[in-house]
C-alpha cells in the first residue's frame, strides 16, 4: 500500500481491471450539480491544508467527496483516479480538475483546479519574495540545511516504492537500468522517456514480453522582474544568463507539464537538467531550496515552479511559470475522459506507458544521486537521511512530520554551532 492512501482506496486497483459496471460519465444534470460556491470552498480548503504529497492529497479528496459529501461513489472515484494515471501532469491537481468537471461542468473544471492551485502558489510566492529580498529565507539557512537530507530520503523511499512496481518484468528492469545509464551520460530526458516507451511498446507488440497487469500505470499516481536583462546575480547568488526570458521559461514549464509522467519527484530530473546543467539559470543549492519550499508548503509539489519563476523573474515570472506547468493538466483532463476506456484496453498503449514509467524511475535515480551530493555535506545530514529512511520504511511516518523534524534539527544545529 502506498503511503498516505486512504484505507478504502487501493491505488493500484484503478488500472488493473476494467471498472465493473461503471463508465466515465460526463458532468451531472443541472439538478444534480454541485454549486460553484461549494466546489470552490472545498478546493480552496484542500489547497490550503493539503500537506504530504499526491497520495495524501488524493486521500483527503476521497474523504471529502466520497465519505463526507457523497458526490461520487467509491467506484466513480477510482475511475477518475485511473484516468489521472494515464495522462501526464500533477496527479492530485488533475484529480481536483476531474471532480470539478464531474460535478459542475466546464466552469467546475476550471474552478476546482484553480482553487486547489492558488493557495499553494500564493504561499510559495511569499516564500520566494523573502528568498529574493533577504538572499535566503530569513532565519532558515539552518532549517533548509536540515530539510534537504530529509527530502533526499523521501525521494529515495518513493523511488523504492515506484521501482518495485515499475520493474515488474526483467525486460522493464533492463529498460530502467539502460535509462539510468543514459541519464548519467547526459542524454536528454525526453529522449530517454520516449525511447523507453517505444521500445517496450514494440517488444510487447511483437510478443516478446507479456503484459501481466496494469499495476505500473496506477502506481505512479505521485523583487523586480529580471527577465530580458543582461547577466545578473540577484541577492543570494542566482546567476541569470542573457538567454533568460519569460517566454522561454513559459515554454520550458509548459513542456514539463505536457510530458511529465510519474510522481512529482520526476520533476527534479527536468529542472536540474535544463535550469542547472544546460542553461545555468540556477545552481544545485537553489534548486534544492526550491524543492524544499515545495515540500514544506501545502498543495501541489509543482508549485516549485512558482518559486523558481519568482526568483528568476519576479511576480511576472511566478505567474508565467505557474500557468505554464499547470495549463496542460486542464487540457489533458478535458480531452482524456472519453478516450480513457479505449486507452486502457490497448495493449500497445499500456506497454508504452510501462516503458515511460520505467524510464521515469531511472531519471529519478540519476537526479537523486546528483542532488544528494549537495544535500549530504557532513555527518549530521547523513544521520538525518538514515533516520528519515528508517522512519519512512520501518514505521510509515508521514513525510510532513519528518520534514518538520528535519527543520527543527537543522535550526538547532545552526543555533548551537560554535562561532
Amino acid at each position: 500500500m502506498v503511503r498516505g492512501q486512504p484505507s478504502g482506496i487501493k491505488l493500484g486497483q484503478a488500472n488493473m481491471t476494467e471498472p465493473q459496471g461503471v463508465s466515465f460519465r460526463g458532468p451531472l444534470s443541472r439538478a444534480q450539480r454541485t454549486s460553484l460556491r461549494e466546489l470552490a470552498g472545498l478546493f480552496l480548503k484542500l489547497g490550503t491544508v493539503a500537506f504530504g504529497g499526491p497520495a495524501a492529497h488524493i486521500a483527503m479528496m476521497e474523504d471529502e467527496v466520497v465519505g463526507r459529501r457523497r458526490w461520487l461513489s467509491q467506484e466513480e472515484f477510482l475511475d477518475l483516479l485511473g484516468a489521472t494515471n494515464l495522462i501526464p501532469g500533477p496527479n492530485s491537481t488533475e484529480m481536483a480538475i476531474h471532480i470539478g468537471h464531474r460535478q459542475a461542468g466546464w466552469r467546475g473544471l476550471f474552478l476546482a483546479g484553480s482553487c486547489f492551485i492558488l493557495p499553494a502558489a500564493f504561499i510559495v510566492t511569499v516564500f520566494a519574495w523573502a528568498y529574493v529580498r533577504f538572499g535566503e529565507l530569513p532565519g532558515t539557512s539552518g532549517i533548509l540545511y536540515g530539510i534537504k537530507p530529509v527530502i533526499i530520503g523521501v525521494v529515495l523511499q518513493a523511488l523504492w516504492e515506484l521501482g518495485r512496481a515499475a520493474f515488474k518484468t526483467k525486460f522493464l528492469a533492463l529498460v530502467g537500468a539502460t535509462g539510468t545509464a543514459l541519464g548519467f551520460v547526459g542524454i536528454h530526458e525526453l529522449v530517454i522517456l520516449l525511447g523507453a516507451g517505444v521500445a517496450v511498446g514494440l517488444v510487447r507488440l511483437m510478443g516478446g514480453e507479456s503484459r501481466k497487469s496494469g499495476k505500473t500505470i496506477s502506481s505512479l499516481f505521485s523583487g523586480a522582474p529580471l527577465a530580458y536583462v543582461a547577466p545578473t546575480t540577484i541577492t543570494g547568488g542566482v546567476a541569470v544568463t542573457a538567454s533568460f526570458g519569460l517566454w522561454p521559461m513559459f515554454l520550458f514549464f509548459l513542456k514539463i507539464g505536457s510530458v511529465l509522467f510519474g510522481s512529482g519527484y520526476v520533476l527534479l530530473a527536468f529542472l536540474r537538467a535544463d535550469l542547472v546543467e544546460r542553461w545555468h539559470w540556477l545552481n544545485e543549492s537553489h534548486l534544492l531550496d526550491a524543492i524544499a519550499v515545495g515540500q514544506v508548503t501545502p498543495g501541489p509539489v509543482f508549485t516549485t515552479a512558482t518559486f523558481i519563476g519568482y526568483i528568476l523573474g519576479g511576480l511576472p515570472g511566478a505567474f508565467v511559470a505557474t500557468v505554464g506547468i499547470f495549463l496542460p493538466a486542464f487540457f489533458f483532463v478535458a480531452a482524456s475522459g472519453p478516450l480513457v476506456p479505449r486507452i486502457r484496453r490497448s495493449v500497445t498503449a499500456a506497454a508504452f506507458l510501462d516503458g515511460v514509467n520505467a524510464a521515469s524511475v531511472a531519471l529519478m535515480t540519476v537526479v537523486t544521486y546528483q542532488l544528494g551530493k549537495t544535500a549530504l555535506v557532513d555527518l549530521t545530514t547523513v544521520a538525518l537521511l538514515v533516520a528519515t529512511l528508517i522512519l519512512l520504511v520501518g514505521f510509515r511516518v508521514n513525510s510532513v512530520w519528518l520534514v518538520l523534524a528535519g527543520a527543527l534539527v537543522g535550526h538547532l544545529t545552526h543555533v548551537l554551532k560554535p562561532i
